[in-house]
């Protein structure tokens, strides 16, 4: 009984703070990211107030977060989307993984953490933040410009490259030879492009058999189903982040919708806790000895993904304007990278890992909505003062940037 009763007061303060934390972000109109992972460090072992008989649940909830997180992002796109934007954008795809990736592979490398820790820390530089993005965008009232169509392409293109990247991470972290990992890495690609081709050509069929009217019994059976597949792609040793992400690939129409607001407080109560749980591992006394290095390479890949920006909104004719608010945009680093740092924590590859993360995404959850917003008008202002034409709108004026709503993905 007194387990219990600890237990309750623990998850209960924790669930309470986050909900504070949480209002407190909104006033301030920026992401919470950043207040729960310092959550997790007060909580966590060298903090304030170190957790007891909760921590294994928080555990748990910080998993199923992670799927929920995933979930959501698939419910985000169509499969014809996802081949679309292949088709279309993948030269942006593969500048962006280049620019960005190797920043933080050669981090890893000079700083002596091996090659496996140098594939972990290229995909913690290398993955933008899409629900950061999404609400800043938002909030900024760029959903219908014309630079838009290509940040979301980009973020797109991360996602879904995730599909790939995580087995590999996980085969790697796991120790397995060359010889297991291509299989994992084989498996990983058939499941994918498996359900892909079962999304374009059956994906009615698929969504009209979870489908129901009833919000209780959709809501069951989507979360059932995702939390199978997810089991199962574990199984596999394929990343169980992937088989929900793309359980939400395979769901459309209404049924994509109505899942969507049915499971959206449940993805930000568990995407809470599993921020919370990754601070929960990270020892605060380790932070500032890597601070220097995160800032550093905070530097680093904010001018890299400006660049990206900037390069892919100029390949499809996109202002001057545009080109650098679409840089500015991709700035800002999230939940993807925090899950990818999650699982070498977990494995215990490199013990300085998880804290350089912790202060990466600190400091860029924080930077990215203020270059989305002050890029553009900067480059603008040293233009000018410069004398060189890139202040003039080169390609379509201010008002054609906001003229791409037919443009923009179906979803979101």
């Amino acid at each position: 009984m007194h387990s219990s009763a600890t237990f309750l007061t623990e998850f209960g303060s924790i669930i309470l703070a986050l909900g504070l934390l949480g209002r407190l972000a909104g006033r301030l109109r920026f992401s919470p990211i950043p207040l729960y992972l310092l959550a997790g460090l007060a909580f966590g072992e060298g903090g304030l107030l170190p957790l007891g008989a909760s921590e294994d649940f928080v555990a748990i909830g910080a998993e199923i977060g992670v799927i929920l997180l995933l979930l959501m992002l698939g419910l985000e796109y169509t499969a014809s989307d996802l081949v679309s934007n292949l088709r279309t954008h993948y030269p942006a795809g593969l500048v962006d993984a280049a620019l960005n990736a190797l920043p933080g592979a050669a981090a890893a490398l000079l700083l002596g953490w091996g090659p496996v820790a140098a594939v972990v820390l290229a995909g913690v530089t290398w993955i933008s933040s899409s629900g950061v993005i999404a609400k800043v965008l938002g909030d900024l009232g760029r959903l219908g410009n014309r630079e838009t169509p290509v940040i979301l392409s980009i973020l797109v293109l991360e996602d879904l490259s995730m599909a790939v990247y995580l087995p590999i991470v996980t085969a790697l972290l796991a120790g397995a030879g060359l010889a297991a990992g291509s299989v994992t890495l084989a498996v990983a690609l058939g499941v994918a492009a498996l359900v892909l081709v079962l999304a374009v050509r059956y994906g009615r069929h698929i969504s009209r058999f979870v489908s129901s009217d009833d919000p209780e019994k959709l809501l069951l059976v989507v979360l059932g189903l995702t939390l199978v597949v997810a089991g199962l792609a574990q199984q596999l040793q394929v990343s169980a982040a992937v088989g929900a992400f793309l359980v939400g690939i395979a769901l459309s129409g209404e049924v994509a919708e109505g899942a969507h607001g049915l499971l959206a407080p449940l993805r930000d109560l568990f995407a809470a806790v599993f921020f919370v749980f990754f601070g929960l591992h990270t020892d605060p006394a380790s932070i500032p000895p890597v601070l220097l290095p995160a800032l550093a390479l905070a530097v680093v890949t904010t001018l890299t993904k400006i660049g990206t920006g900037y390069w892919a909104a100029r390949r499809a004719h996109v202002s001057v304007r545009g080109r650098w608010r679409a840089g500015g945009t991709l700035v800002a680093r999230g939940e993807f990278s925090i899950v990818i740092a999650g699982l070498a924590v977990t494995s215990g590859i490199e013990p300085s890992l998880g804290p350089l993360a912790t202060a990466y995404v600190l400091i860029l959850v924080v930077l990215g909505p203020l270059t989305a917003r002050f890029t553009e008008p900067v480059a603008t202002r040293l233009s000018a003062l410069l004398g060189t034409p890139a202040a003039a709108p080169a390609a379509g004026t201010a008002e054609q940037d906001r003229t791409a709503g037919q443009d923009t993905v179906a979803r979101p």
